[in-house]
């Protein structure tokens, strides 16, 4: 049994500041998000091997991909990190069983959500795949399900978990973190009890993994992703086949292949 650990940290349990997710603009809240970051992950992992997993991999899919403390990583698991030549999105190893979203927030636009977007929070708007609406976690669980792959545990603040139960099914193990009560206000639970949380989710999930179904969007693909101004639509060459223009600042991509389709965006 082989499981995926995509990472983010917008969702993590004891965030509630912008700054606690980003290098840019607080090195010591910062810091502390990178502590939360590790002591999450590490309940996931913890988790994984509970159920009867023999190999975790986890992939730090947030920012820069340099966010997690590396010395600190349960050395069980190994991890993908860096400028990666793949969609962000995309498994690095398709090769798994089981798929988990662990620090995921809710699309952009949801309403109470602690700091939604989707993928990038001052260029993207909407994105829709085939006419459904999504985020970042239907992107991901889409991609995912190229392979097969199904998603087993999301955790984040509870409208990204509310999410993951309308796209995945209720059969998905969510822990719910922290309530969402605006793009930069959370109610946040005690985080020892959260990371107790997650690992028992996760441990469920490996051991229920024949409940999940995989998220499969059937081919051709049209990926359509709404820029917040037409500046940023501007900068695409569109040939009117593979990729239009559908109005100022929507951007529409179509093709066979998701993984592609993805690192086009």
């Amino acid at each position: 049994m082989r499981v995926y650990i995509s990472v983010d940290m917008e969702g993590l349990a004891g965030v509630a500041l912008r700054e606690q997710v980003s290098r840019h603009l607080g090195a010591r809240q910062y810091h502390d998000g990178r502590r939360l970051l590790m002591a999450e992950v590490n309940a996931a992992v913890a988790g994984a091997f509970d159920g009867g997993a023999s190999d975790v991999i986890v992939h730090d899919n947030h920012g820069s991909s340099m966010n997690m403390q590396i010395e600190q990583l349960d050395p069980r698991a190994h991890v993908y990190m860096g400028n990666l030549p793949y969609p962000r999105h995309a498994i690095l190893e398709p090769d798994v069983d089981l798929f988990f979203c662990v620090g995921y927030h809710a699309a952009q636009g949801t309403m109470h959500a602690f700091r939604d977007h989707t993928v990038s929070s001052s260029r993207w708007s909407d994105v829709w795949l085939n006419g459904l609406a999504i985020g970042e976690l239907g992107l991901s669980a889409a991609c995912a399900g190229v392979y097969g792959v199904p998603v087993g545990l999301v955790v984040g603040d509870d409208k990204v978990c509310a999410e993951a139960r309308a796209l995945l099914g209720e059969e998905v193990e969510v822990v719910a973190v922290k309530t969402g009560l605006g793009r930069h206000a959370a109610k946040l639970l005690p985080v020892a009890e959260q990371h107790a949380g997650i690992r028992d989710a996760a441990k469920r999930a490996v051991r229920r993994v024949e409940a999940f179904s995989p998220l499969v969007i059937a081919p051709p693909y049209e990926l359509c992703l709404q820029y917040t101004s037409p500046e940023f639509a501007d900068a695409h060459a569109c040939d009117g086949v593979n990729c239009w223009r559908r109005d100022g600042t929507t951007i529409c991509f179509k093709g066979d292949n998701l993984i592609e389709l993805a690192g086009r965006m």
